[in-house]
């Protein structure tokens, strides 16, 4: 298990400043995080609240709702060094709203998939956990996430993704052979990273992907037209959708539902 010592929670402080161009108080106790800085954008518009960017984050904090959106880039790097330096603020909850490559002919662009676990292909794990060791999201976060997406009556898929940190993968035969092989749901590059190194941190943390391409199939692969689509019809829902399951994430923990770090309990 990390340290905390008190030098290392000051430098993660002076991290997480120096990227989103705030402060670290400034951030509330439900975390949103997300590869897409439009989010960031919806999200503050909605609310009339302001956007804050430093040298690599963009932010926004809702202090009426307690919640906080972050934008963290693309890429498992950028996954592990934001659950490092968010690890230390006093944040219960926290919610990846990813997208992903859809793996399975019946999916379709605009569904949800809820990631149980992460097939760790994209090495930045490593430092966190021998390779034998899973990648799981959290328990009380993925139940969250599918009580409310019934509620909602909302269409979604529970499986396990594929983590790579191979961006332009849908050219290389011998790649996508291994992808099905490996019988994942869908693909992206984050997931993986975030389980991993939440887990080591004791950070509470879960996911809800929209599947925002088809990559196996004829024409299924995301091109500039089809991602504005995606966002033009589904970004809003998966950003209010991702409000509501913290939300209800807390109540959880307020009865002490399991799965919940101590840390987050009576809290």
């Amino acid at each position: 298990m990390f340290e905390r010592n008190p030098k290392e929670a000051e430098i993660a402080r002076h991290t997480l400043e120096r990227y989103s161009g705030c402060e670290a108080s400034d951030f509330q106790s439900n975390l949103l995080l997300t590869n897409f800085p439009r989010y960031v954008d919806a999200f503050a518009a909605s609310r009339g609240i302001k956007v804050l960017e430093g040298s690599m984050f963009k932010v926004a904090h809702d202090p009426k709702d307690e919640i906080s959106i972050l934008d963290f880039k693309i890429g498992s790097p950028a996954a592990a060094l934001v659950v490092d330096i968010c690890s230390f603020l006093p944040i219960r909850s926290s919610m990846l709203l990813g997208m992903c490559g859809g793996l399975r002919r019946r999916y379709k662009v605009g569904d949800y998939l809820v990631p149980v676990a992460s097939i760790r292909g994209e090495g930045t794990s490593d430092f966190y956990f021998p390779s034998q060791v899973p990648a799981l999201a959290n328990f009380l976060m993925q139940r969250a996430v599918t009580e409310v997406m019934d509620r909602e009556k909302a269409a979604y898929h529970i499986g396990i993704t594929y983590t790579t940190n191979m961006r332009f993968w849908e050219f290389n035969e011998e790649f996508k052979n291994m992808l099905k092989a490996t019988k994942a749901q869908g693909i992206e590059m984050e997931c993986a990273t975030l389980f991993t190194a939440s887990y080591k941190r004791k950070f509470t943390l879960g996911a809800l992907l929209l599947v925002s391409d088809l990559p196996l199939e004829h024409d299924g692969i995301k091109t500039k037209q089809s991602s504005q689509w995606v966002y033009d019809n589904f970004m809003a829902d998966h950003i209010e959708k991702g409000v509501k399951i913290l939300k209800f994430s807390r109540e959880m923990q307020s009865k002490q539902v399991k799965g919940a770090y101590h840390r987050n309990l009576n809290s």
